[in-house]
């Protein structure tokens, strides 16, 4: 990893006492917020999301109409009109990895047949393939202990390998988009081997990806050092990848894809900011502190199984008194979900074969009682205007966990799977022609007068 140059990096006096004139001269005061009627973060009161624009390629479903009234409902997610459940059931049933599918499903609008199917998939294989030595000059000379910055860099020197980078008409973006799909995972897991090598002073270890190979079993086959992996494993995987990929337009990444791709820009420069987005531990960062939390939750009980016990520390973790003090219980509660987070339902059943298999079955049900007891804790201990549940992001930490994944590549499989969503957006907004995303900021600062440079003090 090239090395930081130490004086540049300190904080000095000088910068202290510029941090103190910034903090003085930034003081809003909270009440002006309600007196504008802002929607901060843009949502309501109610935490219910401004509309800023339509969709066809998913619907998230919290709520429902009951006797003229909205009421909080089971949580439901569909793909293009495709109920989650029932787009899982099918290819599971069928014995079939589901991501490529689901992939074509967002990017055209249809689920694919079988000959369109296997067309598609050897697309993505043939694509699944980096530039002549990107890994030696690119990856491997400048590597970083942070993967999605790892990812961003490479994403925007792909950039520098494309003939026509600043092509946005719709077939050049969908070829880019396939690409970048077929190639984030080769991406992340070499930036991660160079990580490996580099600052854990581990064998350096460089698979290349088998065209047969679904993206999970890649995955799997280039990250590990024997390449080997079992059904099980590789199913899971896809399954995550699958729930991961879309989830409505509003969500801070793929609204940062429309927002970026609004101003003309080119593709790689609006995956690169998505996956900025997304790196933040209030988004895709999320299940790596579940594994902490939990992780944190054991060391400091004595009885996995005292309920009692348990309780009384999720208590402890939601006052700050333990854990990273943030008062956070992670993994639990949704910024659109209420009763239930449909992809955390999906998913619950897998994990729960896959601790019988790693023998993490007491790991399981500790989960489990997490899950039953958290939100019994949070409705007694702060005020919340709708429901708390598990979230995806609960459950795939520890997926993720029992799968021997490194916590520094989470959120990067997050990413391998959130750019099949990310694609279908910019593609979206490209195509509605859409003017660009530009809301209102008011000021609320007094006007004042210039003083010349001689008057000032």
């Amino acid at each position: 990893m090239p090395k930081a140059n130490k004086e540049l990096t300190k904080i000095t006096p000088q910068l202290l006492s510029y941090v103190d004139m910034c903090t003085k001269n930034t003081t809003i005061a909270p009440e002006l917020y309600k007196q504008y009627d802002v929607k901060r973060g843009l949502r309501d009161l109610d935490g219910k999301g401004v509309v800023a624009g339509l969709t066809e390629i998913s619907e998230i479903q919290s709520f429902e109409q009951k006797d003229g009234k909205e009421v909080p409902c089971e949580g439901q997610l569909f793909y293009r009109g495709i109920n989650i459940y029932d787009l899982v059931k099918g290819f599971i049933d069928d014995g079939r990895f589901g991501f490529e599918e689901t992939v074509y499903l967002l990017l055209f609008g249809s689920l694919p047949n079988t000959e369109e199917l296997n067309e598609f998939t050897g697309l993505l294989a043939g694509y699944r393939s980096l530039p002549r030595n990107f890994v030696r000059d690119v990856i491997m000379k400048a590597s970083g202990k942070d993967m999605m910055n790892t990812l961003a860099r490479s994403v925007l020197t792909l950039y520098a390998y494309d003939d026509k980078p600043d092509d946005t008409s719709i077939p050049n973006v969908l070829r880019q988009e396939l690409q970048l799909i077929a190639e984030l995972p080769l991406l992340a897991v070499y930036g991660y081997q160079a990580y490996n090598y580099y600052e854990k002073k581990k064998s350096l270890i460089i698979h290349q990806p088998k065209k047969s190979l679904s993206t999970a079993e890649n995955i799997l086959y280039m990250l590990r050092k024997d390449s080997k992996y079992t059904p099980l494993e590789a199913r899971i995987l896809d399954l995550a990848l699958v729930l991961h990929a879309e989830h409505g337009g509003g969500n801070n990444s793929t609204f940062t894809t429309h927002v970026v791709s609004s101003s003309g820009t080119d593709t790689y420069s609006v995956i690169a900011s998505s996956l900025g987005s997304l790196k933040g531990p209030r988004h895709g960062g999320a299940n790596v502190k579940v594994v902490e939390m939990i992780h944190n939750i054991k060391s400091n009980i004595s009885d996995c199984t005292d309920e009692d016990e348990i309780r009384d520390y999720l208590l402890k973790i939601l006052r700050g008194e333990v854990f990273d003090g943030k008062g956070l219980i992670y993994g639990m509660g949704h910024a659109v979900y209420s009763l239930s987070d449909p992809r955390a339902n999906v998913f619950k059943g897998f994990v729960k074969k896959l601790s019988e298999e790693k023998g993490l079955e007491k790991d399981y049900r500790l989960c489990e009682t997490i899950e039953r007891l958290a939100p019994e804790v949070i409705a007694k201990e702060r005020h919340i205007y709708k429901g708390v549940s598990a979230n995806i992001d609960f459950y795939s930490g520890f997926v993720y966990n029992m799968l021997g994944l490194p916590k520094e590549l989470f959120t990067p499989i997050f990413a391998i799977s959130r750019i099949a969503g990310w694609s279908a957006h910019r593609l979206e907004e490209l195509l509605l022609c859409g003017k660009i995303i530009r809301p209102a900021y008011k000021n609320v600062s007094p006007r004042v007068p210039y003083v010349p440079i001689s008057e000032r003090k």
